[in-house]
């Protein structure tokens, strides 16, 4: 794990964990919540499945995301691969939803400010992502003898 990305990892893993945890034992309302706001959002894949079923998965699968950004042997593609598939399932349900955004559909109406700042997740993961793969390209660049051009912002 990169220096720089250890504020990130622990931020969002700590956060994501916990909410996979309390959602290991949810009860019968908040599975029946969870579950239909995903059946609403991604009918094909969850209408039919049963609504704690779908919390247990849920639980499990926030869990895995959590572990991924807070084990440091996880590489930043992985971890940010996982944490931007996540972040974008939860746009999606923010965007698929016209209670959740304003009449231009993409400011959030007060119901949808709590979903809307899952947009960070999709940033945080893709800054992951894209860099894992930027320093795994100069490592191979490296291995190999051939030069890379360095892009520093503000340069040309």
């Amino acid at each position: 794990m990169h220096p720089t990305h250890l504020p990130l990892r622990l931020a969002t893993g700590a956060f994501i964990l916990n909410s996979g945890l309390s959602k290991l034992g949810a009860d019968e309302d908040t599975a029946t919540f969870l579950h239909g706001a995903a059946a609403g959002t991604y009918p094909a894949v969850f209408k039919d499945m049963e609504p704690k079923t779908f919390a247990t998965l849920l639980a499990y699968g926030e869990i895995g995301v959590g572990v991924a950004l807070l084990v440091p042997m996880v590489p930043a593609t992985v971890a940010g691969a996982a944490l931007t598939g996540f972040g974008a399932s939860l746009m999606g349900t923010y965007f698929t939803n016209p209670a959740m955004t304003q009449a231009d559909g993409i400011r959030p109406s007060p119901e949808g400010t709590g979903l809307a700042k899952d947009v960070w997740l999709v940033g945080a993961g893709l800054t992951l992502l894209t860099q894992g793969i930027g320093w795994a390209a100069k490592k191979k660049a490296q291995a190999t003898g051939k030069k890379i051009r360095e892009v520093t912002p503000f340069t040309s």
